[in-house]
């Protein structure tokens, strides 16, 4: 029989009960505000009207703040199942065959073979008073029983945003059709091409491997030159770029049943040629007759994956007996498929006292605040930080080996959150951590209007001085930036002599068909002082629009820093562009220094006897001749702004696509690149904008004043999605709209010759002060490219370096500094 004090609280709340409709996310596996789950000590409260799962400590202020008081409690107990020894691993290794991860043939990403039996326990409760009752009672109204039923029944919100980031594979072989496959021009030139002895046509070159023929005129050229000087010679892009004929083919891939290596120039990718048979053959190609001489570029990219080991022993750590470590700030994050790169960036950013300050002390605030804490940015990023700093789910794991593996914390909730709508972030695939951290800076940025942004202790300013050449005449430019991007110089190398022997060593190898032992692997050795001279050397930009002589020049560019920010990110520039058009990364050693003194980076603003370049009229003058829209479509094909190509063409002179575009890149920055024409060449344009209604009204909602809200629209054709972008890297000067006396001259990109001088303004968020900084952490990738692999991070905590790999933490012995990609240094 119920007590009073139930009957009374399911007469008063059964009204309120419903049952999960198609449309109703379920969260029954973990905590909305907490990292809580069925298998916590106390189990899973399940709101039986909003859906939310509540753990034991949030789940009575709920109760008061919504008045829901009906619940299903969920507890799940596991018990380890004793499984015969069948295979004692002395078996072969299962070979790697294909650039997949948890795909038959794939890099085994799976969990140690641990068995358990799980067992639910289930229960209605009612608060207040945790009162408990029994899913048998009869006296449950029919209501309440429907509810739960549609509860278990319903697949779990987190299986299914499991399911929409493609279920925990990533398969590095699945490309797609070209879109030239089925129109692409193949010229009637009579050429023929033999099925061997293929060499590289262009004049004076005699490369006769990583061939590449394109498959519009038959032309048999090499591919790019790697990033050490090593691959081809660029005459096959240096042809595409003269002649714009999409597709090439890798010759030496191609097998007798039509399959082969093809690369699309338009589409920047390697992609499918559902043609290729019929293209061959126009050729002369007969494929049957065909035989594969050369690795594709999955075998090159699996190779190299598989001859990490000597990178991942040493950011690992491995064979090393570390200590393991627990407690407040030293949990760890479970693995959700690739999702390495977010847990590494996270676990820096949390050691940020700003961060801390924001989302631990004001997390009962955001929870009070939000109807939708799923959805809430605030809500999630404060849950996160209370999941690693409280030190509550720093529990070794009970079903590992490894004494530093926890239980930690799966970051679901948030990494489908921050994720959403991304085309990248959003999927289970491996990214870029730099990537990331500025994503989630500019979500920060999003969510920060009327609070203080903990980002902005990243923020600095770089300042840019543009000299033209011919007039000698000077333009700064500052910028405000997350990162500070130095290049890797290989040939400041101080072990040439040792490497190039191990290169030849290693080219040996390969002609044997052997490979040399991982302790024999030499690293070119940069030092650190050689990326920072190299990033201050002088730049030259080519070609220049000079606004004082009126034509297209020469320029040199030089970059310094004009503040110092309190946390300074350094990137490695460690990735980039390999032969054949895989994305490599540079394997080299940069010993980075725990302390640094970037004085030599200060920047001086204008000098005393410089001339400034005139300032570019805000409308581009009307060309002597007609804007060329064939070089405006390939600009465009290229992903920039209809407008921005029509103003590079302007203003570079009519010179050309490759001018057009080098003079986009130059522009980047300029806050007008993507705004309209106001000329006759340009196209139509309207005297008075009319922004869209609908669109205006959303931005309005966001927060933002009308005016604030038509000047986005106005600068990005009424496009709403590109206007809320349009918005947040213009937050700067929206702010400036609201209240001008915020923000002075010295906010905007132009130099107002002080600009070094502590008393000049500068722009929102920005800290300077010493050029003296400390390590403090530091997130390293091991792999071949930012595509593949896996991040780990080392972080000074108490004066004890520790290594969070994943859901493993603990303290470093050999610290591998020298091996890192970014590197997060503190003001000293």
């Amino acid at each position: 029989m119920m007590d009073v004090e139930a009957i009374k609280i399911l007469q008063d709340g059964f009204h309120r009960v419903r049952t999960p409709g198609i449309a109703d996310r379920v969260w029954k596996d973990e905590c909305v505000y907490s990292f809580d789950t069925p298998e916590s000590e106390e189990g899973l409260f399940v709101c039986l009207r909003s859906f939310w799962g509540l753990g034991r400590d949030h789940v009575e202020q709920y109760q008061k703040r919504t008045g829901n008081s009906i619940f299903l409690h969920i507890r799940r107990t596991k018990t380890k199942v004793e499984t015969p020894h069948i295979n004692n691993g002395d078996g072969p290794e299962k070979k790697v065959t294909r650039l997949a991860i948890g795909v038959e043939g794939g890099f085994d990403a799976s969990k140690p073979d641990v068995h358990y039996d799980y067992k639910d326990e289930y229960a209605v409760v009612l608060l207040p008073g945790f009162i408990r009752l029994a899913l048998s009672n009869e006296q449950l109204p029919k209501q309440i029983i429907d509810s739960i039923a549609g509860v278990l029944a319903a697949e779990s919100a987190t299986k299914l945003a499991e399911a929409e980031a493609l279920a925990g594979t990533w398969d590095g072989e699945v490309r797609q059709i070209s879109k030239h496959s089925d129109n692409l021009q193949q010229l009637e030139n009579g050429k023929k091409v033999p099925p061997k002895g293929w060499r590289c046509e262009a004049e004076g070159c005699r490369k006769t491997e990583n061939l590449w023929m394109n498959l519009t005129d038959g032309i048999i050229l090499c591919g790019r030159k790697y990033a050490d000087g090593s691959g081809g010679n660029n005459h096959a892009v240096e042809h595409y770029d003269k002649t714009k004929y999409p597709l090439a083919v890798k010759l030496g891939t191609i097998t007798p049943d039509g399959k082969a290596d093809v690369y699309s120039y338009v589409e920047d990718d390697m992609v499918l040629d559902s043609n290729l048979v019929h293209h061959l053959a126009h050729f002369g190609i007969n494929v049957a007759q065909m035989e594969k001489t050369e690795r594709t570029m999955i075998e090159m990219e699996i190779d190299l994956n598989q001859r990490n080991y000597s990178e991942i022993s040493a950011l690992t750590e491995a064979g090393r007996k570390l200590r393991p470590l627990c407690g407040p700030g030293l949990t760890g994050l479970t693995n959700l498929g690739n999702s390495c790169y977010l847990n590494s960036i996270v676990q820096v950013l949390f050691t940020v006292p700003n961060f801390q300050d924001r989302f631990i002390k004001n997390g009962s605030i955001y929870i009070d605040a939000s109807p939708d804490p799923v959805g809430d940015f605030n809500v999630q990023m404060s849950k996160l930080a209370q999941g690693l700093l409280s030190g509550k789910y720093a529990m070794k794991a009970e079903d590992s080996e490894d004494s530093d593996r926890q239980v930690g914390i799966s970051p679901h909730m948030f990494k489908h959150l921050v994720g959403r709508g991304h085309p990248e972030f959003s999927t289970k695939k491996q990214q870029d951590a730099q990537e990331y951290f500025l994503h989630l800076v500019n979500v920060l940025e999003r969510h920060s209007r009327g609070d203080v942004n903990p980002a902005d202790c990243f923020k600095f300013i770089v300042e840019d001085k543009v000299q033209c050449d011919a007039s000698k005449q000077v333009k700064y430019t500052q910028r405000a930036e997350f990162f500070l991007p130095l290049p890797i110089p290989m040939d400041s190398a101080i072990n040439k002599t040792e490497f190039e022997a191990y290169e030849k060593r290693k080219e040996e190898a390969k002609a044997q068909k052997t490979t040399l032992a991982q302790d024999d692997i030499v690293r070119p050795i940069i030092p650190f002082e050689a990326c920072l001279q190299t990033f201050v050397e002088r730049e030259t930009l080519e070609p220049f629009y000079s606004t004082a002589v009126q034509r297209v020049v020469t320029a040199s560019k030089f970059t310094r820093l004009a503040s110092f920010p309190d946390y300074l990110v350094i990137q490695l520039k460690k990735f980039t562009m390999g032969q054949d058009w895989t994305p490599q990364k540079l394997d080299v050693s940069v010993d980075m220094p725990l302390e640094i003194d970037l004085s030599v980076l200060k920047a001086k603003g204008i000098q005393q006897g410089e001339v400034e370049l005139p300032e570019e009229p805000s409308v581009p003058p009307k060309p002597k001749v007609a804007v060329d829209e064939t070089v405006v479509s390939q600009l465009m094909e290229m992903g920039f702004h209809p407008n921005a190509c029509r103003r590079a063409v302007m203003l570079s002179g009519n010179a050309g696509a490759e001018i057009a575009m080098n003079w986009i890149m130059q522009h980047m920055e300029d806050p007008d690149l993507n705004d309209p024409i106001n000329c006759d060449d340009a196209g139509p344009q309207s005297g008075s904008f009319l922004a869209n209604p609908d669109a205006l009204a959303s931005i309005v909602s966001m927060g933002f004043t009308p005016a604030q809200a038509l000047k986005a629209l106005q600068a990005t054709d009424n496009n709403l999605e590109r206007a809320v972008d349009w918005i947040f890297s213009h937050a700067e000067q929206l702010d400036a709209m609201v209240d001008n006396a915020n923000l002075s001259s010295g906010s905007n990109s132009q130099s107002q010759g002080a600009s070094s001088s502590s008393n000049s303004s500068k722009p929102t968020g920005i800290t300077d002060g010493s050029p003296k900084y400390k390590l403090m952490a530091f997130v390293s990738h091991m792999g071949s490219s930012s595509m593949v692999g896996h991040y780990v991070c080392h972080v000074l905590k108490d004066g004890t370096w520790a290594l969070f790999n994943d859901s493993r933490v603990a303290a470093s012995e050999t610290l591998p500094k020298d091996l890192g990609y970014l590197y997060f240094y503190k003001r000293v």
